[in-house]
């Protein structure tokens, strides 16, 4: 090491990343899958990930070359204790030495478990995340405090000689999703479609669905046309949200698959999100959000890029029922965090992106009177 840089291992063939977690974490780990390819062309890039990984990335453009579904292995979120298989995981583990790893980099989390089993590889060289407790590898980054995952996975990176990021879209979205897209959503080109994400899997980071309504009705009037994306557990909460509206939308709920909701977004001028994976799935195929945050999620899951992202936040730190701080600690209760983030405030996030969006034409629209209807909105509103 000089300088603090570390210089890139030479000769390297085969990388393995460790990361066997949701969509909002994979997403969080794509500028750093981007910075490892952008440094290492010619390498093969295997993700250890989960079966959900192995379909969404099979075919797709980006850094990712191959995925290897992780079998059950106790602590890494991988089925549960007594689903672990040991002849399954050395049976894995052991096809993965053979194929001659030069690096092996943990982008799991802290490594009390993760950091055993990137050992076992065997790779020339493995670095990652290490909490105070967690076995170190040969280079580390310190894992603990409330930090932006996207950078911490970056500086690991970095650790592999993987010294920049190309600033370009972190996902490309294939010909299939746009397909799917439009067996669901056909595009009409006259209105500009905007997607709202009421959900998330944590209630407290939830802006009311009233809140959504009053803002999707705003948008309509705008011009937009709008759509309410949630998963089929979402379906209630997705039509509380449209039967609040004094206009039409379309219900999305429990219909659209990943790849589907890919060219979605694509199509989209707009998405007005809680913090939750498709808020990032957005930002990450370069669509414009206003994202609804508290205060620590904005620190952890901040998007690196800014252009085309505004943030409404939360700064509430206790919980509105008991009073208990969350910071540190959880109370019982799931109630919102977010409700006190202002309904001008979102109206007018929302209706400055889209403007910029229909200003410059974006998605085909026309921007001339949709640009009108979004000035008119803004007078009343």
């Amino acid at each position: 090491m000089k300088g603090g840089q570390h210089a890139r291992l030479a000769r390297v063939r085969n990388i393995v990343v460790l990361r066997p977690n949701a969509l909002g974490d994979f997403l969080f780990c794509l500028p750093a899958l981007h910075a490892l390819r952008h440094s290492y062309p010619d390498a093969q890039l295997l993700y250890i990930g989960l079966a959900w990984h192995a379909a969404f990335l099979q075919g797709r453009p980006g850094p990712v070359d191959a995925v290897a579904i992780m079998p059950p292995y106790p602590g890494m979120g991988v089925g549960g204790p007594d689903d672990a298989d040991p002849f399954a995981v050395e049976a894995f583990v052991e096809n993965l030495r053979l194929s001659g790893i030069d690096l092996a980099i943990q982008l799991f989390g802290g490594g009390r478990h993760a950091n055993p089993f990137i050992r076992r590889l065997g790779a020339r060289l493995a670095v990652g995340m290490c909490a105070s407790d967690a076995e170190p590898l040969d280079r580390n980054v310190r894992h603990e405090g409330l930090v932006n995952r996207r950078l911490q996975l970056l500086e690991v990176a970095a650790l592999a000689g993987a010294a920049a990021w190309p600033m370009r879209r972190e996902l490309d979205v294939t010909g299939d999703d746009l397909a799917q897209a439009a067996r669901l959503l056909p595009p009409a080109r006259d209105r500009p479609l905007v997607l709202l994400q009421p959900g998330a899997s944590d209630a407290r980071r939830r802006w009311p669905a009233r809140r959504f309504a009053a803002l999707a009705d705003v948008l309509v009037r705008a011009g937009a046309r709008v759509a309410v994306n949630g998963t089929a557990e979402e379906a209630p909460l997705v039509r509380e949200l449209i039967g609040a509206m004094r206009h039409p939308a379309i219900d999305l709920s429990g219909k659209a698959s990943l790849g589907a909701l890919c060219g979605i977004l694509a199509g989209s001028a707009l998405v007005v999100s809680n913090d939750t994976g498709p808020l990032h799935l957005a930002l990450a195929i370069g669509t414009p959000a206003v994202g609804i945050y508290w205060l620590t999620n904005l620190i952890e899951s901040g998007p690196l890029r800014q252009h085309g992202h505004r943030a409404a936040v939360s700064l509430r730190v206790h919980c509105p029922v008991c009073g208990e701080e969350n910071i540190r600690t959880r109370c019982a209760h799931d109630a919102s965090f977010v409700d006190d983030v202002r309904q001008d405030e979102v109206n007018a996030l929302a209706l400055g992106l889209l403007r910029e969006g229909c200003g410059a034409g974006a998605r085909g629209v026309d921007s001339s009177s949709v640009g009108r209807r979004i000035q008119d909105s803004h007078i009343r509103n």
